[in-house]
């Protein structure tokens, strides 16, 4: 039988909030308390499912109850309860780790929704605890390797975050493997076994993004000749997962916001409201704070988005990580190709610890998977290893100093020679081309950037392509901090 606790210095207030309960739980132990020093006794004493606590009491108001209940319980699910214009103190509230908040004068359905959810993830614990206590579950980041402490510092705080479903904000370069955070906060959480929604909001054209995420209804626009589902509905139970969160328009931010705060949507072409239970997780490359300080992000959403940040460091601020990961992705990788690499000579491994990584883990991956090809042993050698790396150190002075390269420096670090070869078919045509035109085009951006003194639109123009196709062809040659 659930045990609930219900904290208000106002009478009528604990009594309606009883009848909820009374009416949404089939069968529930209800006790009360007056203020926040006697509910701080009533948590000390008993074990509860949920606790309903007024952010204002006297004697003790709920922030400070909150923050004592959580040292003498870890797991405690409580619930806010805010007057209006108290938003920032309930954000704070969600920051010291209350599971939700509702604001008087409240509906009575909203407030069911939030027992619903609440008691259901009390439940969820409960059961978590007891496979824990059993040794069957163990906390488990397999495919995020790190020993530095930058990376212990964020494994800390995934751990603090699993039994708790506050929003989570991942932050990071281009490749350093935000994703993979979102999958290990999903997978080691509650909502395991739910449903990992996984939406990259810049790969999707504005005008689709909307019914991408709240569906649409059978001729809401041309081309609607069916009914749809989207995204957050889909996850519903489980995690969704939003990637490039900067990206998205003014319009679809405020309906995201919508959703963070009232947890329901509206199937585009439709005005029935549906209710969703989701676990918010976002992850941007980008400075959302300075975005919100130029207008170019809602400030709002930006609050509820940041609730609990993570920010993932480049890996060129992680160097002592990447002997660890040299092995991890031979060890992956051997299998796969059908290789027995076993070691990386010292040569060749000074070179992978002096390049700057500007793709991060992401590039170094691809990088030990085209050198295990090129590998003439089973060690890796200095000259297995890219031309683009090798010729490195060159080009980052250059580029430090501010000095952009000509073009016939930037062919000499290429390699046209090794491409070209025609004694050495060990690369298939297509990458060849690919390495050849990639670095064509990062050159040639390059170029529009310094030339438009980094406006972004003024480089788009120049290159006779999109603003947003700009910024994706950024991220993908991590052209953001280029001097212009």
């Amino acid at each position: 039988m659930p045990r609930v606790l219900i904290a208000d210095d106002e009478e009528n207030i604990r009594f309606t909030l009883h009848e909820v309960l009374r009416r949404e739980l089939t069968s529930c132990q209800v006790d009360e308390a007056r203020d926040g020093v006697q509910a701080l006794e009533f948590v000390e004493q008993n074990r509860y499912d949920l606790v309903m606590l007024d952010i204002r009491m006297p004697r003790m108001d709920g922030m400070a109850a909150l923050k004592k209940m959580r040292e003498i319980d870890p797991d405690i699910i409580v619930v806010i309860i805010t007057a209006h214009g108290t938003q920032k103190l309930a954000m704070e509230a969600l920051q010291a780790g209350a599971y939700d908040y509702f604001t008087k004068p409240f509906e009575l359905n909203e407030v069911r929704i939030v027992v619903r959810r609440a008691i259901e993830k009390s439940r969820l614990l409960r059961q978590l605890e007891h496979m824990r206590s059993n040794d069957r579950l163990r906390y488990s980041f397999d495919e995020i390797i790190g020993q530095s402490s930058s990376m212990q510092d964020v494994f800390n705080l995934i751990e603090r975050v699993l039994d708790n479903d506050v929003t989570v904000l991942v932050t990071g370069e281009s490749g350093t493997g935000k994703e993979l955070v979102a999958s290990a906060i999903h997978k080691n959480s509650a909502r395991t076994g739910k449903p990992l929604i996984k939406v990259n909001t810049a790969a999707i054209p504005e005008q689709l993004l909307e019914s991408e995420l709240f569906g649409h209804e059978r001729g809401a626009f041309t081309g609607a000749i069916a009914q749809k589902v989207g995204k957050v509905e889909a996850a519903h139970g489980g995690t969704l997962f939003l990637d490039e969160i900067g990206d998205m328009s003014f319009p679809l931010q405020a309906k995201l916001l919508r959703v963070l705060q009232e947890r329901e949507i509206e199937r585009v072409g439709s005005t029935k409201v549906m209710k969703v239970d989701i676990r918010v997780i976002a992850a941007t490359n980008r400075d959302l704070a300075l975005m919100v300080e130029k207008g170019e992000f809602r400030e709002d959403l930006y609050y509820r988005l940041n609730v609990l940040p993570i920010h993932l460091p480049p890996l060129r601020k992680r160097r002592d990580d990447v002997p660890l990961l040299i092995d991890y992705f031979i060890g992956l990788y051997n299998p796969r190709l059908k290789r027995n690499v076993s070691a990386v000579s010292e040569g060749a491994l000074q070179k992978l610890l002096n390049y700057a990584w500007p793709g991060n883990i992401r590039e170094l991956e691809n990088t030990i998977q085209r050198t295990m090809l090129m590998a003439k042993s089973n060690t890796i050698q200095t000259d297995d290893l890219p031309p683009t790396l090798l010729g490195e150190n060159k080009l980052a002075s250059r580029a430090t100093s501010g000095e952009f390269p000509e073009a016939s420096e930037v062919f000499d670090d290429l390699d046209l020679k090794s491409l070209l070869a025609t004694d050495d078919f060990s690369h298939p045509l297509a990458d060849r081309l690919q390495s050849i035109s990639d670095h064509i085009e990062k050159y040639l951006i390059r170029a529009a950037l310094k030339s438009s003194k980094g406006h972004r639109q003024e480089t788009a123009d120049l290159l006779g392509i999109s603003r947003k196709s700009l910024h994706n062809k950024m991220v993908r040659y991590n052209l953001f901090d280029e001097p212009v």
